[in-house]
């Protein structure tokens, strides 16, 4: 198989649908230009703010970014995902949904995320995802793609539970999709040292699109989406900027640190 280049977006994503997918736009259009055939958007790409106007506008939201990501995937001609917006269930809930399509549009896979981040923060901050989110009920998939690799998915929080992503090494994962909106006050601290934890113990590449900055009053995220190789190595960080983190997959690298450490061969509790 051969390599190829993949990017992760960071976005500052505020109240607004139409300006986020204009500048999500604008950022897949600059990945694109640069090579990628493989794009992937963070976490709440097309809205992030109060919860409650999520609510109320969550059957837009939905069908604007949906038609948004086959758009883009038909325009560019590539795989893209998008990271983590609502899609409307029962009980006035959301699940937060991550879409992965391919280059005609078509729906490849989908995620409803499981770990929903409830949370009180030291820095005063309270989050209370599964007051307006259902957590999803099935393991994230894996697609298996003939050009780009087997592609495991996840969303932002998951990160921090290793049996997900476990799960999906064990289902044949060569890359694992993190996107996220991290919050500043852990990011600082988890956020890469989780994401290369990920990489080294499933031996996998990881692409974690990122949100970036302040988005509303109360809520910042800490920015740095990232490319990791299976050794741990950041092949590619944004910063705190909204642009992109852009670096090869290149499975003749995956090969080679799979045979120098094999330790997924090594388990004896499975």
């Amino acid at each position: 198989m051969k390599s190829y280049l993949a990017a992760a977006i960071q976005m500052n994503s505020v109240p607004d649908l139409q300006k986020n997918l204009a500048q999500a736009e604008e950022l897949i259009d600059l990945a694109v230009r640069r090579g990628a055939e493989l794009v992937a958007l963070p976490e709440n790409f097309s809205f992030l703010g109060d919860e409650e106007v999520k609510l109320q506008q969550a059957k837009a939201i939905a069908h604007e970014s949906g038609k948004f990501l086959r758009t883009m995937a038909q325009r560019f001609q590539i795989t893209i995902l998008g990271g983590g917006f609502p899609v409307p269930v029962e009980h006035n809930k959301v699940f937060n949904t991550a879409l992965l399509l391919g280059p005609n549009g078509e729906e490849l896979a989908r995620y409803e995320k499981v770990h929903l981040f409830d949370v009180n923060l030291p820095d005063g901050n309270t989050y209370r995802e599964s007051s307006t989110v259902l957590a999803g009920l099935r393991m994230p998939p894996v697609y298996p793609s003939k050009e780009l690799g087997n592609l495991g998915l996840s969303v932002c929080y998951d990160v921090r539970f290793p049996e997900l992503y476990r799960h999906l090494s064990q289902m044949g994962a060569d890359v694992l999709f993190v996107p996220a909106a991290f919050t500043a006050y852990t990011g600082k601290d988890h956020w890469q040292v989780l994401l290369q934890a990920r990489a080294i113990e499933n031996t996998c590449y990881v692409i974690a699109p990122a949100q970036t900055g302040k988005h509303n009053s109360m809520r910042q995220s800490h920015g740095h989406a990232m490319i990791i190789d299976p050794w741990g190595v950041v092949l590619a960080d944004a910063g705190d900027m909204p642009g992109i983190a852009i670096a090869a997959i290149d499975f003749t690298r995956l090969d080679q640190v799979r045979r120098q450490m094999p330790s997924l061969q090594h388990r004896v509790f499975i």
